[in-house]
């Protein structure tokens, strides 16, 4: 374990670094190969599979288990973040919600229709993984970058994460549509749905294998090692959460700030996680190869596409000023999703690719700095922190049930998408009610 100092480049570099490691996570596993791997397991049956003691459409079904696991996350995240802050450990925390994330990612290598329950709580455990630890590795940001330095930090933990995961999805591509080049067997759709299967293994190993660099590096957490954790503890979180909720009432800019990030995220996060399933049935694709390919085209395409929007929005921030950056995002969102309700061919779905990850990269890196320069001087960050993440997750809970209920009620998501576009334009007017402070509002 290294000790470094608050700003130092090797510690700043380190933390960002975990996107690299994690972010296989959101590519292979939340947007491209498993969403393909899932649509392709319904190939010879209707969209529709009975579970639960329900007659469920495939895509609503994965909304609904998304949405209770962010609703887990949101419940056990402030409880956490308090816990950490008490003990002073928030690696420890990272680490374990980061093995568990990477061992259900493997555990998808089992995924069937015939235990479809097992495979649901593979899918539904490795959300639990990648966002529990995203708790802890946000929490960190004020601690070990200057407010000067959290923009373009923030920044560029992104754009590894992009890069890195691009690197991977690369590999697994080349599996998938040379499975034998890569000694996979079977017919070529069979090989097919092996390269995908490894591929989940493999998005395990890098997360865990990438993440060392980061703990190697990072600092424990806050300097009280002396205190153990009993059953108080667990009050104490409540308590956090409590203090927290009155300090945002003293905060005005903090405070509306968050609301407009909550409503924003029910549209951002819900457009990234279902835009595969979108794509896969929405799509006039001329044959399954075809659709499998340009899909994972897209989330490349996207992927590449969203480092240039990061870089792009951590300049247009610097200039114009963070609220207003996020006010022109969100404007830009609104006009995505209306344009999502008409496209039926492959090349709109690649232009409008291309725009989703333009603001995509750049909507996240900006919200984050954004909260952490909002922040009140305080060592408890991971408290702080945890309203941000449950913001986050509750606006995704909602998100993922609305496109999962019109998904499922009409049979087609696309009036789900416009619907989104109403959270954008809620989002807009709430940022403009936030205060100007400083290079927020420059």
């Amino acid at each position: 374990m290294a000790d470094l100092q608050k700003g130092s480049k090797k510690l700043l570099n380190a933390w960002a670094f975990y996107d690299w490691a994690n972010s296989v996570y959101t590519l292979t596993i939340a947007s491209a190969v498993f969403p393909i791997f899932y649509e392709a397991l319904f190939s010879e049956r209707d969209h529709y599979i009975d579970v639960f003691g329900l007659h469920l459409k495939n895509s609503a079904l994965i909304s609904f288990i998304t949405a209770f696991a962010f609703l887990l996350v949101a419940f056990i995240s402030p409880l956490l973040s308090g816990i950490a802050d008490y003990v002073g450990d928030k690696k420890s925390f990272m680490k374990f919600f980061c093995y568990l994330g990477a061992l259900s990612c493997m555990g998808l290598y089992w995924f069937n229709l015939e235990n479809i329950y097992i495979g649901l709580a593979f899918y539904f455990f490795g959300l639990i993984g990648y966002w529990g630890s995203l708790v802890f590795y946000n929490s960190y940001l004020p601690d070990i970058a200057f407010e000067e330095q959290q923009d373009k930090i923030s920044a560029k933990g992104y754009s590894l994460g992009y890069i890195g995961s691009v690197i991977l999805l690369i590999i697994n591509l080349a599996m998938i549509m040379k499975p034998k080049l890569f000694g996979i067997t079977g017919t070529d759709g069979e090989a097919a749905m092996k390269a995908m299967r490894y591929s989940f293994v493999m998005v395990g190993v890098w997360w865990i294998l990438f993440s060392q660099y980061t703990y190697y590096f990072l600092p424990k957490g806050n300097k009280n090692a002396d205190r153990k954790v009993t059953h108080h503890v667990v009050f104490n979180g409540f308590k956090e959460l409590r203090k927290v909720w009155f300090l945002l009432n003293e905060n005005i800019a903090l405070k509306r700030y968050l609301g407009s990030f909550f409503v924003s995220s029910m549209a951002v996060q819900t457009v990234m996680l279902v835009a595969t399933y979108f794509g896969a049935q929405e799509i006039d694709w001329s044959s399954k190869e075809e659709g499998t390919i340009g899909l994972i085209i897209c989330i490349l395409l996207i992927q590449l596409v969203a480092v240039l929007g990061a870089f792009l929005t951590s300049k247009a921030s610097a200039k114009f000023g963070n609220i207003p950056t996020l006010i022109g995002i969100n404007c830009f969102w609104v006009l995505l999703c209306a344009g999502a309700y008409i496209i039926t061919q492959p090349i709109q779905f690649y232009i409008m690719a291309s725009f989703v990850g333009l603001v995509m990269g750049g909507i996240q890196a900006l919200s984050r700095s954004t909260y952490s320069k909002l922040l009140p001087e305080t060592q408890d960050t991971a408290s702080f922190f945890s309203f941000y993440d449950v913001a986050e997750k509750i606006g995704i809970v909602i998100g993922m049930l609305v496109y999962g209920i019109i998904d499922q009620i009409t049979g087609s998501p696309r009036l789900a998408i416009v619907f989104l576009g109403v959270f954008f334009v809620v989002a807009v007017i709430l940022l403009r009610r936030v205060p100007k402070k400083g290079v927020l509002n420059s």
